[in-house]
C-alpha cells in the first residue's frame, strides 16, 4: 500500500515528531503511522462518530483513502462497519480499493464486506465484486449468492463483471445467482449471452436446470434465447440437456407465446 503523502507532511509540521532526526524507513514509517492514528483519534472525538470521523477526513483528502481506511480498520476494527459504509459514500471512486483492504484486515467475511460496500453505494457493485473476487476467489459464489440478494437488479451487471474476470467459472457464477434470485434468470442470461456467445449451450442449458422449478422463468429464459439470434433447434436441445421432457418444453414455448 502506498504511504501517506500530503496529509501526513501536513501533520507532521505542527507535531514534535517532524522536527526529529528520522534515519530510517522504519522510523519514518513509526513517526507517519503515529501522527495519523493521532489526527484520527482527535477527529473522533470530536465528531463523537468513527464513521463522520473517517467520511470528514477522506473527502478532504481524497488521494489519502488508502491509508486512511487502513488505519481507522486497525485502530476501531468493531467499528469496520461505519468506517467501510463512511469511506465509500465519501470517496466512492476509491471502492475496490476500500473492499480490498477491508478484506486483507479480516475484519469481517469476505461475503459481509460485499454487502456492505454495495449498501453504501449500489451504482459501485461491480468495482465491489470485482475486487471482491481477485481477492478471495475462493469464496466466488459466496460474493455472487450475497451480491445478488443484496441488489438484484443489478444482477446482470454482477454475473457480467465476474464472469468477464473468471471466465472458467461461468457455469458456478450463472447457478449461484440463479439460485439466490431465480427471477433473475432472464436478464443474467441475456448479459452473458451478449458476452459469451459462444458459451450458449452453457449458459442456456445452466439456466433452465437451475429453473426446473419456474416454469415462467423457463419460457423467458428460452425467449431471451431466441432474441439473442439462437437457432430454435439448439435451444430445444440445450433445454432437454437440462433435463426438460418434450412435453415439459412444448408447454414453456406455448406458454411464451401466449404471453407475447
Amino acid at each position: 500500500m502506498k504511504r501517506s503523502g500530503y496529509i501526513l507532511v501536513s501533520l507532521m509540521l505542527f507535531t514534535s515528531h517532524f522536527s526529529q532526526a528520522i534515519t530510517t524507513d522504519e522510523e519514518l514509517l513509526q513517526t507517519e503511522n503515529t501522527v495519523l492514528q493521532g489526527f484520527i483519534k482527535r477527529q473522533v472525538k470530536q465528531s463523537m462518530s468513527v464513521g463522520r470521523a473517517v467520511g470528514s477526513i477522506t473527502s478532504h483528502y481524497p488521494n489519502e483513502v488508502e491509508t486512511i481506511v487502513a488505519t481507522s480498520l486497525d485502530m476501531y476494527p468493531n467499528d469496520f462497519k461505519e468506517i467501510i459504509h463512511a469511506a465509500i459514500s465519501a470517496q466512492p471512486n476509491a471502492t475496490s480499493k476500500i473492499v480490498e483492504i477491508a478484506i486483507k484486515k479480516n475484519v469481517a467475511s469476505c461475503p459481509n464486506i460485499v454487502e456492505l460496500a454495495i449498501e453504501a453505494d449500489p451504482s459501485y457493485v461491480d468495482f465491489v465484486v470485482g475486487a471482491a473476487a481477485n481477492s478471495n476467489p475462493d469464496e466466488l459464489k459466496d460474493i455472487v449468492r450475497v451480491a445478488v440478494l443484496t441488489e438484484p437488479d443489478s444482477a446482470d451487471t454482477i454475473v457480467q463483471t465476474l464472469t468477464s474476470e473468471h471466465p472458467n467459472e461461468l457455469v458456478d457464477i450463472l447457478t449461484s445467482a440463479i439460485q439466490a434470485v431465480p427471477v433473475v434468470g432472464e436478464y443474467v442470461v441475456n448479459a452473458l449471452l451478449a458476452v459469451f456467445p459462444h458459451e450458449a449451450e452453457a449458459v442456456v442449458t445452466t439456466a433452465v436446470r437451475e429453473s426446473a422449478q419456474q416454469r415462467e422463468q423457463i419460457s423467458k429464459i428460452i425467449e431471451t434465447a431466441h432474441q439473442a439470434g439462437l437457432d430454435s433447434a439448439d435451444i430445444k436441445r440445450y433445454a432437454m440437456d437440462a433435463g426438460m421432457t418434450e412435453e415439459e418444453y412444448s408447454a414453456a414455448v406455448k406458454h411464451k407465446n401466449q404471453d407475447q
